[in-house]
This record gives C-alpha cells, structure tokens and sequence, in this order.
C-alpha cells in the first residue's frame, strides 16, 4: 500500500481484470494466469520478478502499474500475544489491523475503510470519522503481507470501517481471497461483519459463500437506534428479515454481534425478546466485553452479568459464547481501532 505516484496497483485485480488488461498490452491471454500466479501464490516484491513473463512485458507492466504490495509500518504486541499491524494507505492514510493467535485458530481482523462514517457510541473507529474507501489490494494487503500469513487460519472483517458500506472493494477483496487463482481460502474461514445495510447484505449472500456477522447490541429498535444511527436507515425486523429470505446451507453460518454494556441490555426482558426475534433462525450469539473509549456514557459489565446473561440465553435456546477480549492494552479489541492521532501528525514517530 505504499504511496508511488498516480499509476494504478496491479495486485488487488481480479484474473478477470487482468485479462482485460494483457488483452489491451496485446499480450497472450495465459499471461493473466502468470501474473495472479506471481502475485497471490509467490513472495514477490516487484513486477520485474515475474521471471516467466518476458522482460518486454514486463517493462510494459511497469511503465503503467506499481505492483501495490507493502510491509506494515509498524506493529505492537499485547501482553496476551495479539498484535496490532499499522499500514499506510494509498492516500497516505493509515489502517490497521489485529493479529490474534490461539491455540487451535489464528485470526486476522481486518479493516476495509479509512476510518468510519456509521458513527455507533461505543466504537472509537467512528470517533475517527470516514477518510477513504480500501481498495480490494489495500485490503487483501492486509493478509498477503502479515508476517504470519503461514499461520493464519482464519479472516474477519471486523476492523476499521463498515464492509457492506464498501462493497465493491470487499466483494473483489473476497473474490480474491477465495479463488483458485488468488490465495485459495476456503469461504468457511472468512467471516464479513455488518451493522445491517440490506442492499449490500443481500448482494454479498447472494454472491458469497463466507461467513455473515451482524452488530445486534440490542432487540429494541429504539435501544439499538442509540446505539447505532443505522437503525434510523435499516430496522433490525427488516435486518433479520433479510437473513430469513436466504435459507444457508449446512457450511454456512449467520452470527450476532452483541456488546454488553451494564446495566443497559442484559435484562430478562432482553433475553425473552432476542428468543423471539431470532426464533428460526439458524445462528450464534457472541457476547463481547465492552471496552470503555473516550467520551461515551457506557460502561463495561462485570465477568458475572455476562456469565448470567449467556447462561439465560442458552436457557432459552440460543446458542451462545462468550468472545475473550484481546489486546486492549494496545487498543486492538473490539472497537478500539483508530489512527485518529495518526491522522493529526500526517507521520509516524
């Protein structure tokens, strides 16, 4: 994601896009193989070492292309072993991205905007406000240059940013990321999260086959709407009424997102109505601790009323876990990804 002048990025391009593009250069149409080939399975840093491309070729690539990968700027590292990535974006932004390791699992959080314009209380990403839109190569950057993308088990859109507000660039990121001819994931280890934005919600259920996570936070709209704005665009019944139209294969999962915060949605009252509201629907709550952030009213629960709250749910049917906070000392969890200051200083120290 490095800064290089007006020329477009060849990585983050579809096999698709790139045949587009030999067909312009007049190059044979294999070539496009060659070039996803060099960029999503091979450790290459620059176009000129596509070494079974030939050297014309490759020149052409280069007077019009730079290839779009880069190194993280700067990395921090939790006492619990999670770590923060910083990567600067083609506009000169910066981004980041959480590395969580676990015992059977290691997962990658990944941002796909600039920044955030959906404005929910409890999220520090919004406090930043929206900068820019990723590319799909700035996001699939996120993954191709992680220093332990050998390790990596699992992706979750659940950085900076909205996916479904990006749609575009999260749809290619996923074709990308999925495909024989790009890194060859399966769709099950992806999961994009949305705070419900139905158009691109049906499009990516539609045409995806990766996992779906919806920020529930509350069952009462008039809760949830001060919780999210969202709520004043796309109702959570519409929200869930959507879900219900797209009957999921037995591979495929819907989960909710559910911050506690005391004394605000934890109630019996919640439970009995998060039972109504999800009956039918095949899917999983994840409880997640609130971390406290400047300037908002809520606060964070204590470890017994979300052991009680998880215990009433399961009660009623519902499947549900409770996600460990990770990397809060370095501001990586839920909620607390920002380059706000970054923004202010245009550098790094």
């Amino acid at each position: 994601m490095g800064i290089s002048g007006h020329r477009d990025a060849l990585f983050g391009k579809t096999l698709s896009q790139l045949e587009e593009i030999v067909k312009e250069f007049g190059m044979p149409r294999f070539t496009a193989v060659q070039i996803a080939d060099w960029m999503y399975k091979k450790d290459i840093r620059s176009i000129d070492e596509m070494s079974n491309i030939s050297k014309a070729h490759r020149n052409l690539l280069s007077e019009k292309f730079d290839l779009g990968i880069s190194e993280p700027v700067k990395v921090q590292t939790s006492i619990d072993g999670t770590k923060k990535y910083l990567y600067r974006s083609l506009a000169g932004k910066f981004i980041e991205a959480a590395y969580i390791p676990e015992r059977n699992r290691n997962t990658l959080c990944v941002s796909s905007q600039v920044g955030c314009k959906m404005g929910c209380l409890f999220c520090m990403t919004g406090k930043q406000g929206f900068q820019g839109q990723l590319s799909a190569g700035e996001i699939v950057n996120q993954i191709r240059s992680l220093p332990e993308r050998n390790e990596l088990t699992n992706i979750v859109y659940m950085g900076m940013g909205e996916p479904f507000d990006n749609l575009d660039g999260v749809m290619q990121s996923l074709e990308i990321l999925t495909s024989e001819w790009g890194l060859g994931m399966s769709p099950r280890r992806i999961t994009v999260s949305t705070i419900g934005i139905i158009p691109a919600m049906k499009v990516f259920l539609e045409e995806s086959k990766c996992h779906l996570a919806v920020s529930l936070h509350s069952p009462f709209e008039d809760e949830r709407r001060k919780l999210m704005p969202i709520e004043n665009v796309y109702s959570l019944p519409e929200v869930l009424s959507t879900i219900r139209e797209f009957p999921l294969g037995k591979q495929r999962r819907i989960s909710f997102e559910y911050i506690v915060f005391k004394g605000l949605n934890h109630s019996p009252k919640h439970v009995k109505e998060l039972a109504r509201i999800l009956n039918g629907i095949r899917c999983r709550i994840n409880l997640l601790y609130f971390h406290p952030i400047p300037d908002t009213p809520l606060e964070a629960p204590d470890e017994e009323i979300i052991q009680q709250f998880k215990i009433a749910l399961e009660n009623k049917g519902l499947t549900t876990t409770i996600r460990k906070s990770r990397g809060q000392d370095i501001y990586a969890a839920c909620g607390m990804l920002s380059t706000k200051e970054l923004q202010k200083k245009e550098k790094i120290n």
